[in-house]
């Protein structure tokens, strides 16, 4: 699978817009080279940099294996218009929160599973749940990073 986004490229700097310098919106991502028996997608965005744990920007999991898109600024709702469910991010809130690094360059990773199930899960759930939810059905991986340092 691939995955990338037309707002950063791979390793680049994610915009303003999709920062908390901007307004938190989501960027647009889009993925290709689904392998057959998908049966959904799931998406984790988080970033390893921040200081004294891995901070979780975004979760959204059981995205229809026929849609290859999720458009910039996405809906903060527990269920999506394309009937994906999203989930918390550290601060407890539904949805995307862009990156706000305390110093320094932070890089924030958006990683797509195909999945061979439906998730058992309920909106609102949390990274660990869909880690642990999708462990044994991972069919392939994809992940696109971006960097973001506030001036």
């Amino acid at each position: 699978m691939v995955l990338k986004s037309n707002a950063f490229p791979h390793e680049g700097k994610i915009p303003k817009l999709h920062t908390c310098d901007g307004k938190h919106a989501s960027p647009q991502l889009s993925w290709t080279d689904v392998p057959n028996g998908t049966k959904t997608i799931a998406l984790i965005c988080d970033d390893p940099d921040a200081p004294g744990r891995v901070w979780v920007h975004w979760v959204v999991f059981n995205i229809p294996a026929s849609v290859s898109e999720l458009p910039e600024n996405m809906l903060k709702t527990r269920v999506l218009p394309n009937g994906a469910s999203q989930g918390v991010n550290t601060s407890r809130g539904i949805g995307y929160e862009g990156p706000c690094p305390p110093k320094g360059t932070h890089r924030y990773f958006f990683k797509l599973y195909a999945v061979d199930t439906d998730l058992p899960l309920q909106p609102g759930c949390t990274k660990d749940d869909v880690l642990k939810a999708v462990e044994g059905h991972i069919l392939a991986e994809a992940q696109v990073m971006g960097t973001y340092a506030r001036s």
